[in-house]
């Protein structure tokens, strides 16, 4: 059993069940076999795991390069979208759309409740207790949608600005669609079927970014970003209710889900405390600066952000049920988490080290010169680069362990840090609460991450600490030969000078890998992973 989960009688892990693959490819639903027995086995399959110790690390490199290839289409989208509609609007129609994903992202944590993550840790669980916390879901995100639709008037009130009482009605919708597929998705992430996610995931978005670009070039201003995020949320529901099999059955009472909720618990106010400073600085610039420059900000913001979601969101949907699966097998559970760390902490150094060096022309290539007010504010959101990978994987240990008040803790802490340093920048504008919370994120908040993640369990502070010096020097490293290249490209234009001194930056980092052994055997690991995905081997230990 996980940590901190008593077992209940009726909570056994599901060991008797035979099961010849992960998923059945039909779709079944209550009664659609006639047979109440052969329906019930069905539904099973979406349990079980046991299987999954069966080559798992085959499992973990197949399904890592799954994702891998879905975020790299999702990019080439995201890139492609973002380029379009920032010439085709105006940073103030961003601004108004950001002043209310603001404030509906305060909320949005109730949808999940940190219910998905106990479906995907747990070891053992059961048809009725997911079936009760789908209803669950469900009704926290339907509460959720309706104070989004009672809080409208008070939105525009505070923001000053009328047009986003039609805006904050209409995007309340997507609270009760995305709170009817959590389950869904925590059980086609408990059966690893990234494939599946990968699909469903891309056919949002590339259905929401053609809404979004349509209507902006039929002049839609903000509305078409308004109507872009309710394609999303409606294509995913659809998509995500067809490839999951699992249909919930009626609540019932005595099902074992007092301590599932407990864990949710939680892990939903430790979401809650993210959302509420991940959102803060976007409300405070909006409520004293103004539609304008939160679009500066938040485009800013979403060139570093959307990507690091998009990489690290799959990622980690892989690597924690891997690690829930063995977390009883603590030299194996080590192994494995430092070497997914590792693998992760160097392409995150290499890529700050490149990006902040290039941060003005990147800023103007991808959005436009309308934008280059928006490059500095990048440029110190880059630091953010560091932090959000390195404390993300950290975070892996609180969930695949069961550690919910741990999280919680360092949440807290995080959270008043971080509120602290957007107001001690909010005199200085955008670029200051860009700035303080960048400089809090590193000096501040990951030590603090590292001390609590490796305060319990096989992983120690020592251990993640020791990854990251080992990679640092590639940050540094690619960073100067990148800026110094700078004069070679001073009297050209942006697109030019990235591909003058990008170039430049990438082959010093490389070089100075290869000569660098603790680097050099990361990226051989990861090597050997590719070479291991292509070859199709059957590893059968990790």
């Amino acid at each position: 059993m996980a940590p901190g989960f008593p077992n209940a009688d009726n909570n056994r892990p599901l060991t008797d069940v035979p099961i010849t693959r992960c998923w059945t490819a039909e779709i079944t639903v209550c009664g659609a076999t006639g047979d109440g027995v052969n329906t019930m086995e069905t539904f099973k399959r979406h349990l079980a795991t046991d299987h999954l110790l069966v080559n798992l690390k085959g499992r973990v490199v197949s399904s890592g390069f799954v994702t891998i290839l879905a975020q790299g289409v999702k990019f080439a989208l995201t890139l492609a979208s973002t380029m379009a509609l920032a010439r085709l609007l105006v940073p103030e129609d961003f601004g108004l759309v950001a002043m209310v994903l603001t404030v509906i992202g305060f909320l949005r944590v109730f949808k999940d409740a940190g219910l998905s993550t106990v479906t995907v840790q747990r070891e053992g669980i059961t048809h009725a207790q997911v079936s009760n916390l789908f209803w669950i879901n469900a009704g926290l995100s339907c509460a959720a949608g309706l104070v989004v639709v009672a809080s409208a008037p008070a939105v525009a009130w505070f923001y000053r600005e009328p047009r986003l009482l039609a805006i904050t009605l209409t995007l309340s919708v997507t609270f009760l669609l995305t709170g009817l597929t959590v389950q869904h998705m925590a059980l086609l992430n408990r059966q690893m079927r990234f494939k599946a996610i990968a699909a469903i995931e891309i056919s949002s978005m590339l259905a929401s970014s053609s809404v979004g670009i349509g209507m902006a070039w039929l002049k839609g201003g903000y509305w078409s970003l308004v109507w872009s995020q309710l394609t999303l949320s409606v294509v995913g529901f659809l998509l995500t209710w067809l490839f999951c099999g699992w249909r919930p059955q009626l609540p019932t009472r005595n099902s074992g889900i007092r301590p599932l909720l407990s864990f949710g618990v939680n892990l939903s106010a430790s979401s809650f405390l993210y959302s509420l400073t991940n959102g803060a600085d976007s409300l405070l610039i909006g409520r004293f600066y103004g539609p304008g420059p939160v679009g500066l900000y938040s485009r800013a913001g979403a060139m570093i952000r959307r990507p690091l979601e998009q990489l690290l969101s799959p990622i980690s949907s892989v690597f924690l049920p891997a690690l829930a699966r063995i977390q009883a097998q603590p030299e194996r559970y080590r192994r494995t988490f430092l070497q997914a760390y590792e693998i992760i902490a160097l392409p995150s150094f290499f890529f700050t080290g490149l990006i902040l060096a290039l941060a003005r022309p990147l800023t103007l290539v991808l959005l436009g010169p309308k934008w280059e007010q928006a490059a500095a504010i990048f440029g110190w959101l880059t630091l953010g680069m560091l932090f959000a990978p390195l404390a993300t994987t950290s975070s892996w240990l609180f969930e695949s362990q069961g550690r919910g008040r741990d999280a919680l803790l360092t949440s807290l802490f995080l959270s008043s840090v971080t509120l602290c340093s957007y107001v001690a920048g909010l005199p200085f504008g955008p670029i200051g609460i860009a700035f303080a919370a960048s400089i809090s994120c590193v000096l501040i908040l990951l030590p603090f991450v590292y001390h609590m993640a490796g305060r319990s369990g096989p992983v120690s502070t020592a251990d993640l600490w020791r990854g990251f010096f080992r990679h640092l020097p590639v940050a540094a490293i690619v960073f100067v030969a990148t800026y110094s290249a700078h004069p070679l490209a001073m009297n050209f234009g942006p697109l030019i000078q990235l591909l003058i001194c990008a170039p430049i930056g990438l082959a010093a980092g490389m070089v100075f890998i290869f000569f660098y052994a603790p680097s050099r055997r990361t990226a051989v690991t990861l090597f050997e992973a590719v070479q291991e995905f292509r070859k199709g081997r059957n590893l059968s230990r990790v």
